[in-house]
């Protein structure tokens, strides 16, 4: 008796096609589980990173140098202080980390996702990292928190017209709720709001430009402007300690200041004629003004002569200089007669 047939051909045929798409998809299956896991095959070395903020990160999140996935992240705990973040990441045996390596956790994609940037920085004597060590915080930053972004971007959003913004949103309820409007009303608005947009692509580019300036030398003046920050801080607190001081002395500078604008008001009507006083000599003095002049180029003369006449000793001296008489003769002349002519130097006074 022949033996007995366990599959026809038919059924030999299924058989081989089952096993064919059960490996495909086994292998597919490991594969999808392999990308989604993140799991990696080869030696790998594991370090770990103080951050001050690791919101987003996750456990199997890249770990990546130069855009190149090279590890993964292996877990993340509370430090001790409970001040800032602990990232234990494994990178591959292959890739050396120097001590002066820097970490930053950058955005994946646009849903949120992170990855660990590793940034080599091999300057000087820098050495290798040992498997185990820490990067210090000194060296890692933080994600870039995308709500502060946004929040320096009002003052543009505010340049928008928010009636287009209120016309579109009611637009989008009353499409979606069946209660009115069309789907060509919709993205006729659409199209207004981004023509809009659009207009104001200058504005933007603006905004970019001076907030990258303003970045640029913010990071310039980072010295100074923690010096400002410390002593603006230190003047406001002297301040506040000499709040009571500062609040009682307003009543006196108040009182002063009532006291000061009495004393104008009286002294305002004589100091008026003081000035018109004032004028009215220096009108009769510039109509003298040539014997002023005179006056004034004598007088230098005049008191070195007196001077040098009351030197001797602690009075004066006199001498007969000069001595005329005057007579009147029959017909009413006056005629003068000199007595005794002036002969010596210090008679005469130039």
């Amino acid at each position: 008796m022949s033996a007995v047939k366990l599959f026809d051909a038919k059924t030999f045929r299924d058989f081989w096609k089952l096993v064919v798409f059960v490996i495909v998809t086994t292998l597919a299956t490991s594969l999808l589980a392999i990308t989604i896991g993140n799991v990696t095959f080869g030696q790998s070395d594991e370090y770990k990173a103080v951050f001050t903020d690791v919101t987003g990160v996750n456990k199997g999140d890249d770990v990546r140098i130069s855009g190149v996935k090279v590890g993964s992240v292996k877990g993340i705990e509370i430090s001790e202080d409970a001040r800032s973040a602990v990232v234990t990441f494994t990178v591959d045996s292959a890739q050396q980390i120097a001590t002066t390596t820097e970490a930053t956790i950058k955005y994946r994609n646009l849903i949120g996702q992170r990855y660990l940037a590793l940034t080599k920085q091999l300057v000087g004597d820098a050495s290798a990292m040992q498997e185990g060590q820490t990067i210090p915080v000194g060296q890692t930053h933080p994600a870039l928190d995308l709500t502060v972004l946004f929040n320096g971007f009002k003052p543009l959003f505010q340049a928008l017209s928010p009636n287009d913004v209120n016309t579109l949103s009611y637009e989008i309820v009353q499409v979606f709720q069946g209660e009115g409007g069309t789907l060509e009303s919709l993205l006729s608005h659409t199209a207004s709001l981004t023509s809009t947009l659009a207009e104001k692509d200058q504005v933007i580019n603006a905004l970019i430009d001076n907030l990258t300036e303003v970045l640029e030398h913010v990071g310039d003046r980072e010295k100074e402007l923690s010096s400002l920050i410390v002593t603006f801080r230190d003047f406001v607190g002297g301040l506040n300690n000499d709040r009571e001081a500062i609040l009682g002395s307003l009543d006196q500078i108040s009182a002063l200041s009532v006291e000061t604008a009495g004393l104008v008001h009286e002294a305002k009507d004589p100091l008026l004629e003081d000035l018109r006083q004032a004028r009215r000599f220096s009108d009769e003095v510039a109509k003298d003004k040539r014997q002023l002049d005179n006056a004034l180029e004598l007088q230098p003369i005049k008191l070195d002569k007196i001077g040098a006449t009351a030197s001797y000793g602690g009075w004066f001296n006199f001498y007969l200089c000069g001595l005329r008489g005057t007579i009147r003769d029959p017909e009413g002349k006056d005629l003068e007669i000199p007595l005794y002519e002036p002969g010596q130097a210090r008679c005469n006074l130039g």
